[in-house]
């Protein structure tokens, strides 16, 4: 017999129940410490079900009880935190200079962070493989001395990243169709966990929407502050990646169609006008990436001291970054605008001239109410943000199997 049937099927009980353990799971992520009582009357689950649920989390070790409170009416509850102690999420982030890696549990405790010097935008994208696969078996072997199950490895990397972890471009590394997650994945020997591979500003924004100080806000762009500029957007509390996964691009948008080359062959891009090299376009004009950092070090300390041509430099490089981030204002009107890497320690001189622009480039009075503010996170953001990822997948219910 034909099955004429075409309306919506009945969910699998293995799915729903998934789909229940994360919303308990991220329940107690957000409100912990917590009773049973109080996952049910917020969640709508009911009591017999929340209390199956919290079973299988404690028995995987993604929960533990922390004892009984009295400060509520009626008799004290046993109360719930977190656990995920016995798992790691593995971040690392591809740089043009250098190599970050962080290490993470189900909590967002730091368990390791670790930078090392890499010649990354000469090396091959075979030495490049090699690079990461040996600094992820050093993570690795630290996390299996503490007896910790890694759940993922995810890679940051400054370029264009499609939705299958492979590289189209990354024109800082001078990369072009690199399976990066597969060719790190062979060589790390198929470890039996995910190997992913995105943008890094997409991962960073990820990190700075889970771990910095505008957590709450459902709408956030970060801009990277590297040798490139490049955006990640979170729209309405989602990462948003565009159709093939290729968005975010801002550094590429012209805000002064008569100024300085781009690498990318037009003029007047932002990241022209507003990166690095436009900060060290008159004393360093040819710095490597690995001669970056000293640079910058002479930059702050000329602006602390006052150093009329500095702040001038960089007062332009402020303004010509609030224009780009007015575009974003108007464009996509997010909560906050937090600009991460070198623009954290320009942000005393870069960002007054930059929220005069953006005030000024606005449509809506007072930009919208678009914050523009510099990170919190420090350098590992996108590494951080990679290893968020991971724990991203469980809270969408992809939990660690029980062993």
């Amino acid at each position: 017999m034909i099955n004429t049937h075409t309306g919506p099927q009945p969910a699998d009980f293995t799915d729903v129940r998934a789909a229940n353990l994360a919303v308990v799971l991220r329940f107690v992520r957000e409100n912990a410490p917590c009773s049973r009582a109080d996952i049910a009357a917020s969640t709508g689950l009911n009591k017999a079900t929340v209390s199956s649920l919290v079973a299988d989390l404690v028995d995987r070790r993604l929960l533990r009880e922390t004892g009984l409170t009295e400060n509520r009416v009626g008799r004290p509850a046993t109360m719930l935190v977190l656990d995920g102690s016995p798992y790691a999420a593995i971040g690392i982030e591809v740089n043009a200079d250098h190599l970050t890696a962080v290490a993470i549990d189900l909590a967002g405790t730091e368990l390791l962070s670790w930078r090392r010097s890499f010649p990354g935008a000469t090396a091959t994208p075979g030495q490049a493989v090699a690079a990461v696969a040996a600094l992820a078996r050093r993570v690795l072997g630290r996390m299996e001395k503490e007896g910790r199950r890694v759940l993922g490895i995810a890679v940051a990397v400054p370029g264009l990243v499609d939705l299958t972890g492979s590289v189209r471009t990354a024109p800082n590394l001078g990369w072009r169709d690199v399976d990066l997650a597969g060719d790190l994945t062979r060589a790390l020997r198929h470890p039996g966990f995910p190997v992913l591979v995105d943008n890094d500003a997409n991962l960073a924004v990820l990190a700075e929407h889970r771990f910095g100080p505008h957590g709450g806000a459902g709408n956030v762009v970060f801009l990277t502050g590297g040798v490139g500029v490049g955006a990640g957007v979170i729209m309405d509390g989602r990462l948003r990646r565009g159709g093939r996964g290729f968005a975010g691009e801002i550094g590429h948008i012209p805000v002064d169609p008569g100024g300085a080359e781009c690498r990318c062959g037009r003029r007047g891009c932002l990241e022209a006008v507003a990166g690095v090299r436009a900060v060290l376009r008159d004393t360093a004009p040819d710095a490597t990436p690995a001669e970056l950092e000293p640079e910058l070090d002479e930059v702050v300390r000329l602006a602390r001291a006052g150093d009329p041509a500095t702040i001038a430099t960089l007062t332009a490089v402020g303004g010509a970054l609030g224009r780009g981030v007015a575009v974003l204002a108007n464009l996509l009107n997010p909560d906050v605008v937090i600009l991460g890497g070198h623009y954290v320690r320009l942000a005393p001189w870069v960002l007054p001239a930059a929220r005069d622009e953006l005030a000024r480039g606005s449509l809506a009075s007072e930009a919208g109410g678009t914050v523009l503010v510099e990170s919190t996170l420090g350098y590992g953001a996108a590494a951080l943000g990679a290893a968020a990822r991971l724990m991203d997948a469980i809270d969408s219910g992809h939990l660690p199997a029980q062993t």
